[in-house]
């Protein structure tokens, strides 16, 4: 299932932002895939013409390269790719070639790792670039959000979220992806008044400020509810939609504390339905939101512990969610978003990343195990895996075209899966 109702709101928005960040000779296209999730934000592509199996040595690889240390995933914008990672001192955001994987800048950021900060997996970046206009925006680890012009790499502000709001980041480090709406760049904070701040794309300040939530890792999404844009927002164990425009909350759930472990990117449907998923001790959750005289009401439909997902990524096709359940000991699975029923689990991957394209899943997973799939209500059927990275794998892939591009903590690679 495509969900053209979120790629319209990633589009407008950004077309919106056009309009007074791009000097006249600019293109307005849109990147191939501009944020954390691709344009539609729901890890699933557009392309076709994908290849069922692979040669045993895997898939066509076309370039690879050393690159650093980081989870951020990979951004296309024409013949550039946008990601961040961390050398010895500094986050470091970079734009490669997309031919040949050459750096064409790179823009240091000097960023230690905030207080009380683990770096039992390294200080470096979680959260994904976002591409509006000329213009690129970033957030590390330490919580700095950096706007950049797209062409070179310049810093063109900053605002630094564990000074200005005494933030204390989430243990492993700040891990939300930037999200745009209109002249909006905006992010979950956490704090009292605070829990998520809006910024102007071209100035950095603030513009809203709203609710008391606790910094929490998972990106929010924007969805068309009733014909309004909410945003939707998952920290600790609330669950909400806010008005973008001004911070304004629609409406709000509150599940037990277990459901605070929550770190996957929620998921929704043109029916209506949020699914979200937390490992520990939560499990899967499905809400149907509703609007009744003219007041958004939010009902969990079900829970289950049989799926749970950590931190990767997971798709919604049709009636169903497939992603990877469980953190040590993981399982892929299938599940029905309308009654919480798993549909079937398969052994034989660690914890992975799911993406969609051209009726096949393509699964990744934190060993670098690289697979390609075809997941229905009834069965998962794996055509072809690979080992081409090294622990821990954890950025979810990118794929534009027939070109797929991975990394894991040392390598960044582009694959041909044509």
């Amino acid at each position: 299932m495509k969900n053209n109702v979120a790629k319209q709101l990633y589009l407008g928005t950004a077309i919106l932002s056009l309009g007074a960040m791009l000097p006249a000779c600019a293109s307005n296209a849109a990147p191939e895939w501009g944020q954390w999730g691709g344009n539609n934000r729901d890890f699933i592509s557009n392309s076709d013409a994908i290849a069922t199996s692979w040669p045993e040595a895997g898939p066509k690889q076309l370039w690879s390269r050393k690159l650093g240390d980081g989870y951020s995933t990979i951004l296309v914008d024409g013949d550039r790719l946008y990601t961040m990672y961390r050398n010895e001192e500094n986050d470091v955001i970079v734009a490669l070639d997309k031919n040949t994987g050459k750096t064409i800048w790179e823009t240091p950021d000097p960023a230690p790792p905030a207080e009380g900060q683990s770096v039992a997996f390294g200080s470096c970046p979680r959260s994904t670039p976002l591409i509006i206009g000329h213009k690129l925006y970033t957030i590390g680890a330490s919580a700095r959000l950096n706007c950049l012009n797209k062409s070179d790499g310049k810093i063109l502000w900053t605002q630094d979220l564990v000074k200005k709001y005494a933030l204390r980041v989430p243990g492993h480090g700040y891990g939300a992806s930037p999200i745009a709406y209109e002249n909006l760049i905006i992010l979950p904070v956490g704090g009292e008044g605070h829990a998520v701040v809006a910024f102007d794309q071209n100035d950095g300040s603030v513009v809203w400020e709203s609710q008391d939530f606790k910094s929490d890792y998972p990106s929010p999404i924007l969805i068309d509810l009733e014909g309004e844009t909410q945003l939707i927002i998952a920290m600790g164990n609330k669950r909400c939609g806010l008005s973008p425009k001004t911070g304004e909350l629609r409406w709000q759930i509150e599940l037990p504390e277990s459901a605070g472990s929550i770190m996957s990117t929620p998921v929704w449907g043109d029916d209506g339905i949020l699914f979200t998923s937390a490992e520990y001790g939560d499990g899967s959750r499905a809400f149907q939101i509703t609007k009744e005289d003219g007041e958004y009401k939010a009902k969990e439909l079900w829970y289950t512990r049989k799926m749970r997902v950590q931190h990767g990524s997971f798709v919604r096709i049709g009636d169903y969610v497939y992603g990877s359940s469980g953190s040590s000991t993981a399982l892929l699975a299938g599940i029905n978003v309308k009654t919480g029923k798993v549909a079937w689990r398969k052994r034989g991957f660690k914890k992975a990343n799911c993406l969609y394209a051209d009726g096949k899943l393509i699964i990744l997973d934190e060993d670098g195990m690289l697979a390609i799939a075809t997941a229905t209500p009834e069965s998962i059927e794996i055509h072809s895996k690979v080992k081409l990275l090294k622990p821990y794998a954890w950025a979810s892939p990118t794929l534009v075209g027939t070109k797929l591009y991975i990394r894991d903590r040392e390598t960044i690679m582009a694959l041909d899966l044509s």
